[in-house]
């Protein structure tokens, strides 16, 4: 089913690439001669290519034979601006904790086992729709990246009201206002708090490093005491 609704959407937009490049072909007819029957007929086989392609891949994924794809590196904090460094963060810990693989993927199973842990257990297909609403690569699990997609979508106002995603992001005690430029209600505003968004990036960086340090100082505090006590034994 799900192959071919995905071969009716790549081949309408064929269609419509198809036509976009006609219509543009007429315009320019008195200035250019139109493109020559070699040229779109290797459009044509470019796209047939990569519509085979996705069409294989959908199948290897629905038989359960596709070849996992190599993740590509992000930057959490640059790709999803809208939330602080302490809102990824706590986000991260909430992913690291429901991924009892550690292979970094929640699946079904383990989300299942994280919205009953909320107060929001959910059917077997339900919990297949949530995945499927991020799901970008159609592994049928999720990835840090597409986890903290679910928040970026309810920040947004993007997940239905009764969406299991809405429902997991509302549960999962991490605020999910808005911050930055987005609240923003005109450019001023805008500038201004996207200053200040940086500036806040910064001094919670600086927050956590003051806290490590503080942290390793008590730890050398303890380290000196029990030395003491120890001596004082051994006399």
């Amino acid at each position: 089913m799900a192959s071919e609704e995905l071969a009716q959407k790549l081949q309408r937009r064929l269609l419509l690439e198809e036509s976009g490049a006609a219509a543009e072909g007429d315009e320019e007819e008195a200035a250019a001669p139109c493109p020559g029957e070699e040229e779109r007929s290797c459009l044509a086989a470019s796209a047939d290519a990569e519509l085979s392609a996705k069409l294989a891949r959908r199948h290897d994924i629905n038989e359960g034979a596709a070849q996992p794809r190599r993740a590509a590196v992000f930057n959490p904090y640059t790709e999803f601006k809208e939330f602080s460094r302490r809102q990824i963060k706590d986000m991260e810990r909430m992913f690291r904790l429901y991924d009892s693989g550690r292979d970094g993927y929640i699946d079904l199973m383990e989300l299942k086992l994280m919205m009953e842990k909320l107060g929001a257990p959910q059917t077997h297909l339900g919990l297949k729709n949530m995945i499927k609403e991020v799901d970008e690569d159609f592994d049928g699990k999720l990835s840090f990246r597409e986890f903290l997609l679910i928040f970026h979508k309810a920040a947004a106002g993007e997940l239905e009201e009764d969406s299991g995603l809405l429902t997991l992001a509302k549960l999962s005690e991490i605020d999910v206002s808005i911050e930055g430029v987005k609240g923003a209600k005109n450019f001023f505003e805008a500038k201004v708090q996207a200053l200040s968004s940086a500036s806040k990036f910064e001094a919670e960086i600086r927050a956590e490093q003051d806290e490590r340090k503080r942290e390793e100082e008590e730890r050398k505090h303890r380290r000196a005491a029990f030395r003491e006590l120890k001596s004082a034994f051994t006399q």
